[in-house]
Formats: structure tokens, sequence, C-alpha cells
């Protein structure tokens, strides 16, 4: 039997959405769910997905501004990059510019996202937070 493609793609969104919440709980699932859409991470296989979080936590808790961290899967061709633009900080919290490059066979999306640590956990943050003092 042959898999529709577009099933299969849906059935990685789940754990695409996830990953990403355990990543960088106590960000909203939605706020995850909106990033994904449209983008390669719809396509990635768990292998690309271990791949990406594992490049994540790094850039997140290791990374200098100005240095990136790239993941590369041979078997897919899926890969990225994260690139650690500024450290900033914001209501006394850690926080990080980060630029998110990734791609597939087929398609490539490239992200800046701004993600402050609350405590101890990874927040997604909008450009109107960032804004409230």
């Amino acid at each position: 039997m042959v898999q529709h493609p577009l099933k299969n793609r849906l059935a990685h969104a789940p754990i695409v959405a996830a990953l990403l919440v355990v990543l960088c709980m106590p960000a909203a699932a939605q706020n995850w769910i909106g990033l994904l859409k449209n983008t390669p991470a719809e396509n990635f296989t768990e292998e690309d997905l271990k791949l990406f979080l594992d490049a994540s936590r790094k850039a997140l808790n290791e990374m200098p501004a100005g240095t990136s961290e790239k993941w590369q899967n041979p078997v897919t061709g899926s890969g990225g990059e994260l690139k650690v633009l500024k450290l900033f900080t914001w209501q006394d919290h850690p926080c990080r510019q980060i630029n998110v490059a990734n791609h597939t066979i087929d398609r490539r999306a490239n992200n800046t996202l701004n993600l402050c640590q609350v405590s101890g956990k990874w927040r997604l943050m909008s450009p109107s937070e960032l804004k409230q003092p």
C-alpha cells in the first residue's frame, strides 16, 4: 500500500511540536506549531528532529554570540544551521537571538527567534513581549 505524502507529513507534525515544546518549555505549544507550519520541519524524520534539537540545545545553552551550530542528516538530505546572533537581557532574564535556517530536499526556511530563559526554561518571546518593561 502506498502512503499519501501529505498524510505522511502530517504524521510527523505532532512529533515536531512535542519535541520543540520539550526543548523550550514552558513556551506555549501554539507558538511553536505556528512557527513550524509550512517549514521544512513538517518533513523532518525522527532522526532529523533529534539532530535539530541537539543543535538547538547547544545553541541555546553553550554557544557565544557570533557562532553557529550546524546539523546534517546525510540519509535524508535535511540539515540546517543555528546562529547565535546576540545575547541580551530582558527583565533580568538571559536571552538569545538565534537565526534558525533549516532545509529538506524540497523546502527551505530561515527565521530569527528571540528566546529568554525564565525559571530555568527557554521561552519563545514575541517582539511585543520584549518591549514590555
